[in-house]
């Protein structure tokens, strides 16, 4: 009898708690909160996935993760993520759990160089089980002590790590569970979850809607607070950081692993109100194919494409959102494009706009014929090769008749390079972003006419194309631009090492040593590409970023750089024969100019030759370091004529030819 009642007691028990796990997780009535309420309104980046578990295994178990984490800084940016994965280390089972709950991750700026992450977790009905919390105490050992404190009703559980010294704030806020190392961040989610910003902003909520669930998790920018997070990296502002957060609002991503390690992202943006004219008009514009690789050098460390249905459609809208957006601008501007008109007596449109085609290029090159600088050139595809000829002949005849510049094209590989002399043309024509080309030069190649500010860069270009060294011959630049649709309104792509290139040798020391010491942590990314297509009022967006071993990019870096144009310089042999008049080519950066020299380390002048149009003309003088007479010579259209003369160290002449 007793056993009996003693059954039918606990039954009753086990039946009643049942029926309490009925209600909760059956009959009770639903009061979720969305996660996306509780992140603070000021996160620069905002991390979701469905599948953290799998996700995090996914990811910390990649090859380019692993090779990061070598690195003390990527070590340092993530720790808070690993101090995460360590506090759950030992309970799998318990996250495992979680697993298929969403996850947010959210960064925020918490001073002007230290930020802060901040974590969401969607526990559903799970949250209402009085037992959940008492079990968090069970995740802890002796290296962690738990103490607990309320905030505007609301209580924060503090675990404390007594070897790190640093404590993890946690609440639960109906069914979400908050975390985060910097306590003023729960505090913020608390303070707003009524009131919530991110999750009631109509821009965000446009691209959230429109960015997929299928894939590894989903990123989000706000890019109001982009340059603020850069500003931890530096304290001087860049310029496109700046844009960038001036004209954009947010873009949304959802992301992949591939096998291969390289992560592709597909997502959407959206363009704020106040953006600069030309991302308005290029989103009217359509779209077009790339074709420009066709003649940007394999070297090309940048390339940035934009894409129309034609030229003159897009300078149509361009013309036509400048004078909604901002009358007084556009009059502006009007009047600066009146003024060349009338000082040269051309006509914008039909000298110019009318002949170029579908895409426009910016180019940054790593080029061999001017060390240390930073090669730029502006690329127009042409519908017609000769209207395009005929036009800027003509324009350049008009610049002859009211300029004092006179100029005659130089002959390079049978590519003939001018100069057009229009101060800040292309910057009243296409806006400040092609401020760089003040009085460029130009040349024609194939279907595209190239201008730079520097006529080496087109040489560079000329040489490329004709021994097809081209990104379009590069096997890696087909198979990365593969990954992209064809046609684009935008689309930006790097190649890291060459990049890195760029930038070291524009660096000053200290920004050297850094890139020295974190070089193998660049170029592990060897490509880098960026995609804008219009969708509706947004702007489909897709990012690819490629990984690969370390050695492999050395190497094929190596390989590449011992099959580059080689140019025959004087080896300086001891053995004194004719070959020591086999002088090194030379590229002045002014073919206006009627002299060019070059220095050594010291300051003294290593030589010096005079020029007429660009060319090689009239005396030629190189030196020893000492300032003592080397070789002398003359030069006739770039020909060396007359009586050549060799002189050893003291300046005796000790070796003589006839040209």
């Amino acid at each position: 009898m007793i056993r009996k009642r003693i059954f039918f007691g606990l039954l009753a028990m086990v039946l009643c708690y049942i029926a309490y796990l009925l209600y909760i997780f059956v009959l009770s009535p639903k009061t979720n909160l969305q996660s996306i309420y509780l992140i603070p309104k000021d996160a620069v980046f905002v991390i979701e996935s469905d599948q953290p578990v799998e996700s995090w295994k996914k990811i910390s178990q990649s090859d380019a993760w692993n090779h990061l984490n070598k690195n003390d800084y990527f070590a340092t940016l993530t720790e808070n993520i690993q101090k995460v994965d360590t506090i759950f280390n030992n309970n799998h089972k318990l996250f495992e759990f979680f697993d298929g709950r969403s996850l947010f991750i959210s960064i925020h700026m918490v001073s002007p160089k230290d930020y802060g992450i901040f974590y969401v977790l969607d526990l559903k009905r799970i949250a209402k089980l009085k037992l959940l919390k008492t079990y968090l105490n069970t995740l802890l050992d002796e290296g962690y002590t738990l103490s607990k404190r309320n905030y505007h009703d609301h209580e924060i559980l503090e675990i404390y790590d007594r070897s790190s010294k640093e404590t993890m704030y946690m609440a639960f806020v109906k069914n979400q569970l908050i975390a985060s190392y910097t306590h003023s961040l729960v505090e913020a989610a608390i303070d707003q979850y009524k009131e919530p910003y991110l999750g009631r902003n109509l821009n965000f909520l446009e691209i959230n809607k429109k960015v997929g669930y299928e894939d590894l998790f989903r990123l989000y920018l706000q890019y109001d607070f982009l340059d603020d997070y850069y500003k931890r990296f530096s304290n001087k502002p860049a310029d496109w950081i700046k844009n960038t957060s001036e004209n954009f609002l947010f873009s949304g991503f959802s992301f992949d692993l591939d096998g291969n390690g390289a992560i592709t992202a597909n997502g959407f943006t959206n363009i704020g109100f106040d953006n600069e004219n030309y991302l308005e008009a290029l989103q009217k514009s359509g779209t077009a194919k790339r074709t420009i690789p066709k003649i940007a050098p394999k070297r090309t460390a940048l390339y940035i494409s934009y894409g129309f249905d034609g030229f003159a459609k897009f300078y149509e809208n361009f013309e036509t959102v400048q004078k909604e957006n901002n009358t007084v601008q556009f009059e502006n501007y009007r009047a600066g494009i009146e003024k060349v008109e009338k000082f040269l007596k051309i006509d914008v449109k039909e000298n110019f706009v009318n002949w170029i085609g579908d895409e426009i290029a910016l180019l940054q090159i790593k080029s061999d014929l001017s060390k240390g600088e930073n090669d730029l050139a502006l690329v127009l595809k042409v519908n017609d090769i000769n209207s395009a000829k005929t036009n800027l002949d003509f324009v350049l005849k008009q610049i002859k008749k009211k300029t004092p510049v006179k100029f005659k094209a130089v002959n390079y590989n049978d590519h003939y390079i001018n100069f057009l002399s229009i101060k800040g043309f292309f910057k009243i024509l296409l806006g400040k972003r092609f401020e760089n080309f003040d009085k460029p030069y130009f040349t024609m190649i194939d279907d595209y006419v190239v201008f730079s500010n520097n006529p080496n860069t087109l040489k560079s270009m000329i040489d490329g194309y004709l021994i097809e060294e081209t990104l379009s011959t590069s096997g890696d630049f087909i198979d990365f631009n593969k990954k992209f649709d064809s046609e684009s309104s935008l689309f930006a792509y790097s190649n890291i090492p060459v990049l890195y290139d760029n930038m070291y040798a524009l660096a000053d020391r200290g920004t050297k040593n850094q890139l020295r010491k974190n070089k193998d942590f660049i170029i592990c990314f060897p490509q880098v590409g960026f995609q804008l297509t219009p969708e509706d009022n947004l702007f489909e967006s897709k990012l690819v970023v490629d990984y690969q071993d370390i050695e492999k990019v050395k190497t094929k870096a190596q390989f590449e750089n011992s099959s580059k144009l080689n140019t025959v310089l004087h080896s300086g042999n001891d053995e004194i024969t004719d070959a020591v008049f086999k002088l090194r080519p030379i590229y002045p950066t002014d073919l206006n100019a009627k002299r060019f020299a070059k220095s050594y380390s010291n300051g003294s002048i290593r030589f010096e030759v005079e020029l007429k149009d660009g060319l090689k003309h009239g005396r030629y003088r190189e030196y020893y370091k000492d300032g003592t007479e080397k070789i002398t010579g003359r030069f006739k259209k770039d020909e060396q004529v007359g009586t050549w003369k060799y002189h050893d160290s003291q300046g005796k002449p000790v070796h003589k030819k006839k040209f």
